[in-house]
């Protein structure tokens, strides 16, 4: 079968394509598909009309128009469906109903569906009302998108979930969105994210010197005051923990984390150490004791499944996570993780507290997260409920 996969972005800064679309592809190259990635990576321009072949996986980055307004949106989605369409696949499967992809998916449901392939819309996050629309810069309160925006991108969701042959959704509360838009079970599929990371098995924990508790996150995911005062009260039992905070926030929350602890008197047991390339992750993961997962019951935590999640369960890495959304799915409380009610921050630290105490079960949930994150989210487990999206 021959597959196109166009995106919204390229495989940077944003990370649906690298960590979703490319491993997808990549597991349904290596079951014998002919499979296209095709990118319009306004973001990182020096990409532009760059090709390269990555595991038996073509990845195109289209030539960009110039950048006149209205008029570079325009020619950037008919582009991808031009070249989409001269690929001459079975399918076309559009990533996130919105931008680029989304003008692309219109574009192509215009011609006759005699004449055109087999569409196939994924969603990844609740973009319109309660979600991504609705997203406000923590620090200033300023909205993420113009008004206009805003209606544009919830109509753009609606119409291209509606639109769709099939639909893949990434977790199940988008299972039940997209069904409560009048989308026929049947043409619904559940495909969660998947393990990327190596086959090597995971690093041996740090289980010497002060206990570390790590954060790795995006931030937008909760309040960073409440990671602050987790650590406060786990440090009233065990004042030798510090936390170690991985990631970069989309509006410079790492910022207000800091400065929030160092109100707190807590500057010194706090160790920024911002993003870090892909490759050293199992370095960083191998020396944390554990690893918290704070994430709000919120629409767009509850739609979304966490890769940073996986990341860390397929590392061994032993977590405690608020019950959430698709955390749910992903952790069996007690076996391959520590599940706690969301929003009860003793409870939080309670279990911080437990694991830290008891390191025979964290060394039991760690094992144990690795090999069913490993066998149970596999890309190559998740591509056979993909063909099933395409027909095949």
């Amino acid at each position: 079968m021959r597959i196109v996969m166009v995106g919204p972005f390229g495989l940077r800064p944003r990370g649906t394509m690298a960590v979703r679309a490319l491993p997808l592809a990549r597991a349904l190259a290596a079951r014998g598909h002919a499979v296209t990635l095709l990118l319009p990576p306004w973001q990182n321009p020096q990409d532009a009309g760059r090709c390269w072949e990555d595991a038996g996986v073509r990845v195109e980055n289209i030539p960009l128009p110039p950048r006149v307004p209205l008029l570079f949106h325009l020619l950037t989605a008919r582009r991808l469906a031009a070249r989409a369409l001269a690929l001459r696949p079975d399918v076309v499967h559009l990533f996130k109903p919105k931008a680029y992809s989304g003008l692309a998916h219109f574009l192509l449901a215009l011609r006759p569906r005699a004449r055109r392939p087999r569409l196939v819309v994924d969603s990844d996050d609740w973009e319109g009302p309660g979600g991504w629309n609705d997203m406000t810069d923590p620090l200033s309160g300023r909205p993420l998108y113009t008004p206009a925006q805003r209606r544009f991108f919830a109509w753009q969701e609606r119409w291209g979930l509606t639109h769709a042959d099939a639909v893949t959704v990434a977790s199940r509360t988008l299972e039940s969105l997209v069904w409560a838009l009048g989308v026929p079970p049947e043409r619904v599929f559940y495909v969660p994210n998947g393990w990327a990371g190596a086959e090597a098995p995971p690093a041996p924990r740090a289980d010497e010197g002060p206990p570390v508790i790590l954060l790795y996150t995006r931030f937008f995911e909760f309040p960073t005051a409440r990671a602050v005062g987790l650590l406060r009260r786990v440090r009233e039992r065990v004042p030798q923990a510090r936390l170690r905070v991985v990631g970069e926030g989309l509006f410079g929350e790492e910022a207000r984390l800091l400065e929030e602890a160092r109100q707190a008197g807590l500057a010194e047991a706090v160790e920024y150490v911002g993003w870090v390339e892909p490759d050293r992750l199992p370095e960083v993961f191998a020396q944390a004791t554990l690893a918290v997962y704070p994430f709000d019951d919120t629409l767009i935590n509850r739609a979304k499944c966490p890769v940073k999640l996986l990341d860390l369960l397929g590392a061994g890495v032993p977590v405690v996570a608020e019950a959430v959304g698709e955390i749910r799915e992903v952790i069996r409380h007690g076996e391959t993780g520590w599940l706690i009610p969301p929003g009860d921050e003793a409870a939080f630290a309670g279990a911080v507290l437990r694991l830290l105490e008891e390191p025979d079960l964290r060394r039991r949930l760690g094992m144990e997260a690795a090999r069913d994150i490993r066998g149970r989210r596999s890309w190559a487990h998740l591509a056979a409920v993909v063909e099933q999206a395409y027909g095949g």
